[in-house]
């Protein structure tokens, strides 16, 4: 049985990655789908691999995918198969009968049909990042995700990507010649501004809801209201946003938000409730509301603070230590790496 002889105590197989580059992996916990480019990340030997959705951590080879197990069970059923035919065929022999009344005998082994092999295709998943933080290069469903690596929370790169999106739309106002169409780039980065502060809000939140003083609340926590939701963040996690910043530019973004609601409600035709809480002498109630890209890249600017403090604020543990700058307050991560091979 030399050719099985040769196989030795285990098959080495190696698990196809997809056109991108990336290995699948599926998190024994909630069973969810996600991929990994092996080879970028963290390279300590022996680390683990952190689910990107429920945050569950073990082992690397406890994150093979279905499909990848019945690939490599088909894989290692046809070379022990065809192993055993080979040792097999290497016994075949035929004696024919000798005399009048001989016997003959004879072993033949016959081709037969060899076990299938299960290929898979992966699937494409629907947000590809590089963890800004161990340079993992990973892919999820959905948009929020914990790098598999190092476990770090992907809502402030997120953001910053949304960001400069809405950096872009500027842009492009800028560019217009028919003042209408300008406008309207300004309008929509303006809205497009908000929700990813408000998305970005509360995915931190949910994520670091058991900090908080009432988790369930935070859970909830919207952020499309600037001073409502930093009433409750303050009450929930001890952070006065309107701190963070100059009181110039917190007003502009209170005004900014304000602006938003009316685009995205009143059809941007100034109300009251908005002369109110703004306190805007430049216009007046039945006027349309002007959104020029000023006050939008302002907002840009006072968001990415805010957000870059929240994010500190909220990681901020046992294993972090906060360090001073002379600018504010900036993160010195501890934290061990989640690990992943490659």
């Amino acid at each position: 049985m030399s050719n099985l002889r040769r196989l030795g105590r285990g098959i080495r197989i190696s698990v196809p990655r997809d056109e991108d580059g990336f290995t699948g992996r599926e998190c024994p916990a909630c069973e969810k789908l996600f991929k990994i480019e092996l080879g970028t990340g963290l390279k300590e030997a022996g680390l683990p691999c952190h689910c990107p959705y429920c945050g569950h951590a073990a082992g690397h080879d406890q994150f093979w995918t279905k499909d990848q197990v019945k690939y490599v069970k088909s894989v290692a059923t046809r070379k022990i198969t065809d192993a055993v035919r080979k040792d097999l065929k290497r016994l075949e022999f035929n004696h024919k009968p000798r005399g009048r009344f001989g016997i003959g005998l004879s072993l033949k082994v016959k081709p037969g049909r060899r076990p299938p092999i299960r290929h898979y295709v992966e699937p494409r998943l629907e947000t590809e990042m590089v963890c800004d933080k161990c340079t993992l290069r990973y892919a999820v469903y959905g948009v929020f995700a914990f790098c598999p690596d190092c476990g770090q929370h992907n809502s402030l790169q997120i953001l910053d990507r949304n960001l400069e999106i809405v950096r872009k739309m500027l842009e492009m106002a800028s560019a217009q010649e028919d003042s209408l169409v300008a406008e309207r780039f300004c309008e929509n980065a303006l809205e497009d501004c908000v929700s990813a502060f408000d998305g970005f809000g509360r995915e931190l939140c949910r994520v670091h809801a058991s900090k908080a003083q009432s988790p369930a609340r935070a859970e909830k926590l919207s952020f499309q209201s600037l001073e409502s939701a930093n009433r409750m963040f303050r009450d929930l996690f001890d952070l006065d946003l309107a701190a963070v910043v100059e009181p110039e530019e917190w007003g502009a973004a209170t005004m900014a938000f304000q602006k938003r609601h009316l685009v995205a409600h009143k059809l941007g035709v100034v109300d009251e409730t908005y002369i109110t809480k703004t306190g805007d002498t430049a216009t007046a109630v039945g006027r349309k509301i002007v959104v020029d890209a000023g006050d939008v890249a302002r907002l840009v600017s006072v968001i990415g603070k805010l957000a870059e403090r929240m994010a500190v604020t909220l990681e901020a543990g046992a294993k972090e230590s906060l360090t001073r700058d002379g600018k504010g307050t900036t993160l010195a991560n501890g934290q061990p790496g989640a690990g992943r091979d490659g």
